[in-house]
């Protein structure tokens, strides 16, 4: 079994009784950018989301999960109200890394020390696995992509939006900027979560914010992004376009069209095929898995149509270029998509 190098780092905060937050442990180290966003997030959590006591996002290219827990008179932490277990990690994967959490923080429960927590994190950093008494083994291997599919609810997305889903779809085709609206935290990551699954054949986890907030920081490290999937839950974000192509508003069941990307969103008769497609597999009796996967043909016929417009070149190699489509004398508004698309999927002047 290879070790999962993906674990950057662990560390706790603590909440005393006094309702303050102080950093009391971190392995190997925390930079001060880490503390901001962290403290910031820990605080929002503990004060307004009881029930959601696991959250997570994504921030400078690194993946943060923060596992709160109560503190009781049977746990061995003195003068400590609640605490937060935090992992820092370069992958995306919230099943895998809440149970880990929670592995750690029934550990730190237990015995109030940091160094049983530093033995488990080290064993699985090393090993990909870890052993408690309460909780049997802990193994990473239990937890690869096939999780990341099943907790996702295509079928609802296309239900509450139906054929404006179709928006959605081609604004994750072309890499443009969405933004997520929903002021319950908890709605905000059941969500956003089913986003990825509509573009199988691209991994987008690497363009998911799942939580920002509209600070100076997180708006800066949003905008470092040339596209994204982010996820707001205040509806402020709604007054600044500077920062979405399109936003879904998921309470008002609302999709809307920045003024400067609406011709980036010109629908053609081939988006209309595919908006009536995804109504009709819906209602179906079609399992998650093949929804997204019938989506993902589809796409994969769209992209097997661009390849087809190639010419061939003098070496033998199959090259697009934007001349080659507009030989074609296709629509305008298909002209663009199509032109988009190859962008997008890095089609020009590659061998393809």
């Amino acid at each position: 079994m290879a070790p999962p190098t993906h674990l950057i780092s662990c560390s706790i905060i603590e909440k005393d009784l006094n309702g303050d937050t102080l950093w009391t442990w971190a392995y190997p180290s925390v930079t001060d950018d880490q503390k901001t966003i962290i403290t910031r997030k820990y605080n929002f959590q503990s004060e307004h989301c009881s029930t959601q006591s696991f959250v997570f996002s994504h921030y400078n290219n690194e993946w943060f999960y923060i596992n709160s827990s109560e503190v009781f008179d049977t746990d061995k932490l003195p003068r400590v109200k609640q605490f937060a277990l935090i992992l820092f990690t370069k992958d995306y994967n919230p099943q895998k890394y809440e149970v880990l959490c929670r592995v750690l923080s029934k550990m730190y429960c237990k015995t109030g020390n940091p160094v049983e927590i530093l033995k488990l994190y080290l064993s699985v950093f090393t090993n990909g696995s870890c052993t408690t008494e309460e909780n049997g083994i802990y193994n990473s291997d239990d937890y690869n992509l096939s999780h990341l599919n099943s907790d996702t609810n295509i079928r609802d997305l296309i239900k509450t939006f139906e054929l404006e889903t179709i928006l959605i779809y081609n604004a994750l085709l072309l890499k443009k900027r969405i933004v997520v609206y929903h002021h319950s935290l908890e709605q905000l990551f059941k969500w956003i979560r089913t986003f990825p699954a509509l573009m199988k054949h691209r991994d987008v986890t690497d363009n998911l914010i799942p939580w920002i907030d509209l600070n100076a920081d997180e708006i800066q490290d949003l905008k470092s992004n040339a596209y994204y999937i982010a996820g707001c839950r205040d509806s402020a974000v709604a007054l600044k376009p500077e920062l979405y192509d399109l936003l879904v508003n998921i309470p008002a069941r609302e999709i809307t069209i920045a003024p400067h990307a609406k011709e980036s969103f010109i629908m053609t008769k081939t988006h209309k095929e595919i908006a009536l497609f995804m109504i009709q597999l819906c209602e179906k009796t079609t399992s998650e898995l093949q929804i997204t996967n019938e989506i993902a043909d589809k796409t994969q016929d769209l992209l097997n149509q661009l390849k087809n417009i190639a010419t061939v070149d003098d070496s033998g190699k199959k090259i697009l270029t934007v001349q080659t489509i507009r030989n074609r004398s296709f629509p305008i508004a298909v002209e663009n998509f199509l032109v988009n698309l190859a962008t997008a999927e890095q089609f020009f002047n590659n061998s393809l």
